[in-house]
């Protein structure tokens, strides 16, 4: 069963467009409270269910965040209100207060101008497909408000800012600490603006903040983990020793050496794996996606650990991950996993998880992740005004299956549609960056042509 306004990660789209309207959300709320709070024996007689809402600094969270209480409330459903909060901190919070879900409003690291929602369990991790099925499939129906004894109420939580804040100190050894250290931290002027900082000076570290002071329209805007240049030239500047990029909900997670070089996804997750292997603590294998590089896959079986690939998106990670009964997994853009300290990705555990291996080792960047040789890979967005079977479209079969040829087994072609954007994404990845360019063009020629027909 395909979803209509699911993506990979929850709904997003273009703020004023459907489906991110008011009246859109008001009813996803109504028809998530039906489903998210169906499960009553739970409860204390006479207790209503309740759910946490947070949101990022987009200017458009406010209008949203009523539009979606006003549907929970109508469900009678209580709502618990945060305001700007990272994406991890409302899932640490839901599980934190037992409730019995938790919703962000927030496009990630989309720019202002786009908005989107995505929930959690109450046990703090994204919704299975099983689950966002089922509130589709209330959404075409009438809201029928419960009566007014039984309607939900909204409340304002004070101190989720500081509760989430002790959270993240708390999975960095109590016997460590950050001293000596100067970092610059990049908040893309989103919802981690008035945590993270506080989060590294307080574990010791001098901390420059850049991106932190959002407007309502800034967030993502030339910064953050999608846009590192910002980080680069920061890091040099004040001849800090780590830089941290951090997206406008805060699961996204890039970093800087003291030369502003920049360490993906793929890279911090090796790191993090192979302290993990030398201190013992590594439990199982190591998840990662259709696109994580295959020097990835390479270097982990060096460390004899196993590798799987799940579908793109930290959600599909997090499948794979319980389904193995691992602890680590990750993708290229920075999304992180370590399900030993918390149920969702979070950029700034993932930071601290990092500076423990390198505190530890005494090892810079570059030289924790030497083993590691990224493949080059070339990706290239095609815009499609529609759905396109590319299974079905010749010229994009044979171009692959010529890419293919050429590169024999020291390559790998990606084809897939964004989950959250109108885009196909091409990815070639072979041991010649020249190759991999090459191909990627002409594919995505051929995906431009297959589009426009």
């Amino acid at each position: 069963m395909s979803r209509k306004y699911f993506g990979t990660d929850g709904v997003r789209g273009r703020v004023g467009r459907a489906p991110i309207t008011p009246d859109f959300v008001m009813r996803l709320g109504y028809a998530a409270g039906k489903v998210l709070a169906s499960d009553r024996s739970v409860l204390s007689a006479g207790q209503h269910p309740t759910v946490l809402i947070g949101k990022d600094t987009r200017i458009s969270g406010y209008m949203l965040e009523s539009a979606m209480t006003a549907g929970f409330t109508a469900a009678g459903v209580h709502v618990n209100l945060t305001g700007p909060l990272p994406t991890p901190g409302i899932a640490y919070l839901t599980r934190a207060l037992r409730l019995q879900a938790g919703v962000v409003i927030s496009a990630s690291h989309n720019p202002f101008e786009d908005n989107g929602i995505k929930f959690f369990s109450g046990a703090g991790q994204k919704l299975p497909d099983a689950i966002e099925h089922e509130i589709e499939a209330m959404l075409d129906g009438e809201i029928v408000t419960a009566p007014s004894s039984e309607l939900g109420r909204a409340r304002r939580i004070d101190n989720a800012a500081a509760r989430y804040t002790e959270f993240c100190k708390s999975s960095f050894p109590f016997d460590k600490d950050l001293r000596g250290l100067r970092i610059v931290v990049d908040c893309a002027h989103g919802a981690t603006y008035h945590v993270a900082p506080h989060v590294f000076h307080e574990l010791g570290a001098e901390v420059i903040a850049i991106g932190a002071e959002p407007n309502g329209f800034n967030i993502n805007a030339e910064c953050g983990a999608t846009h590192t240049a910002s980080l680069s030239a920061a890091v040099r500047q004040h001849q800090a020793d780590f830089g941290i990029a951090l997206d406008g909900d805060g699961d996204r997670l890039m970093m800087a050496d003291r030369d502003g070089r920049i360490f993906d996804g793929d890279q911090l997750v090796y790191i993090i794996a192979r302290h993990r292997v030398a201190s013992a603590g590594m439990k199982g294998g190591v998840a990662g996606t259709l696109m994580t590089n295959l020097g990835m896959e390479h270097a982990l079986a060096r460390l004899e650990l196993p590798f799987a690939r799940a579908k793109v998106g930290d959600r599909y990670v997090l499948e794979m991950l319980q389904q193995k009964g691992w602890l680590l997994g990750g993708e290229t853009s920075g999304h992180i996993l370590c399900l030993d300290k918390h149920t969702t990705g979070d950029g700034i555990i993932s930071a601290l998880q990092v500076l423990h291996a390198l505190k530890d080792s005494g090892a810079s960047l570059a030289e924790y992740s030497a083993d590691l040789r990224l493949y080059p890979q070339v990706m290239i967005n095609v815009p499609v005004a529609k759905r396109i079977d590319l299974a079905s479209a010749r010229a994009v079969v044979e171009t692959e299956e010529e890419a293919k040829a050429e590169m024999g087994g020291e390559g790998r072609i990606v084809l897939r549609p964004s989950g959250t954007e109108p885009l196909i994404r091409v990815m070639v990845e072979s041991a010649s960056e020249a190759q991999a360019r090459k191909w990627a063009e002409r594919i995505a020629e051929s995906v431009k042509l297959a589009a426009s027909r």
